[in-house]
């Protein structure tokens, strides 16, 4: 299917009907990023502002060094967070977020909202389809 300049569209109907099919790897690319657990809730503890590395571990449960350097790493390259390192002794480095993550933080946001909100019916209906066994 192709648009009126003749671009073929990745799908017909739906959101991904304005998508080129070139660009839809990509897209799908990006949305694995931000849509990442750790990516999710990092940005949203960034919202308030610049946070310490070990201050944003602690306001991250469950993530472990190793995952927040590397979801740091990830956001920065996507030009999603940005790195301050302050030449002080001791050294003081500070995570924030840019402004391109900023139309990112009410979705996320309400992301978040949603699964705590849904949270023990999420976990029930789990509990039932791993008792009654997959289904095909």
């Amino acid at each position: 299917m192709q648009d009126s300049a003749g671009i073929e569209m990745a799908a017909s109907a739906g959101p991904c009907a304005n998508v080129p099919v070139e660009h839809m790897d990509f897209v799908r690319q990006v949305l694995d990023r931000v849509g990442d657990k750790w990516s999710m809730l990092v940005i949203a503890v960034l919202e308030g502002g610049p946070v310490r590395y070990t201050d944003l571990q602690r306001q991250v449960p469950g993530i472990s060094q190793r995952m927040l350097t590397r979801t740091l790493r990830q956001l920065a390259e996507d030009g999603l967070v940005t790195r301050t390192a302050h030449a002080e002794v001791p050294p003081r480095v500070e995570y924030a977020l840019t402004p391109l993550a900023s139309g990112l933080i009410d979705v996320v946001t309400q992301l978040i909202g949603w699964a705590v909100e849904h949270h023990d019916e999420v976990r029930a209906n789990r509990s039932r389809a791993a008792a009654t066994g997959p289904s095909t």
